[in-house]
């Protein structure tokens, strides 16, 4: 596999769904050993994943990864926080939109960028119910246009 190359290994399309994504950067995270030979086999769950600011550290919270198979006494526990690898302005940053009413720091995908665990944060504003509806029905106008144009184009 290329150096360079991404291989996705969860997203978090609920976020897609519940948020608008504003912004977002791409952070290390800290794991023990088993828990990426987990992440290496595709078991981790984001869906009710979010991020926090404690203590000057960026910390995941409610991410799963599933413990390893032949890691018997090395395991951890699946819902431990992690902590977040960013620099502390940028901590900073995302803390002071945080604090805004209505955002939050929602983890949007976890992926392999060489050997090295990334997680991709986003800084979300919540969607209203109306939003989400806006959403629903632009995306069903869209595919029937899709689908209309296949049709004429046989």
């Amino acid at each position: 596999m290329p150096k360079n190359e991404n291989r996705t290994i969860a997203q978090n399309k609920k976020a897609f769904h519940d948020y608008f994504v504003e912004e977002s950067l791409e952070a290390g995270i800290e794991l023990f050993g088993t828990e990426v030979k987990s992440l290496r086999q595709g078991r981790c769950n984001l869906k009710d994943a979010w991020c926090s600011v404690v203590n000057g550290e960026m910390i995941l919270n409610g991410c799963h990864i599933s413990p390893y198979e032949q890691g018997n006494i090395f395991n951890r526990d699946p819902m431990r926080v992690r902590r977040l690898l960013l620099h502390k302005r940028e901590i900073m940053r995302l803390y002071g939109y945080s604090k805004i009413e209505g955002y939050s720091l929602i983890p949007l995908s976890v992926y392999f960028k060489g050997s090295r665990v990334k997680v991709q944060v986003g800084l979300c504003k919540g969607k209203k119910l109306y939003d989400k509806r806006a959403d629903m029905a632009a995306r069903d106008a869209k595919r029937d246009m899709d689908r209309a144009i296949k049709e004429r184009n046989r």
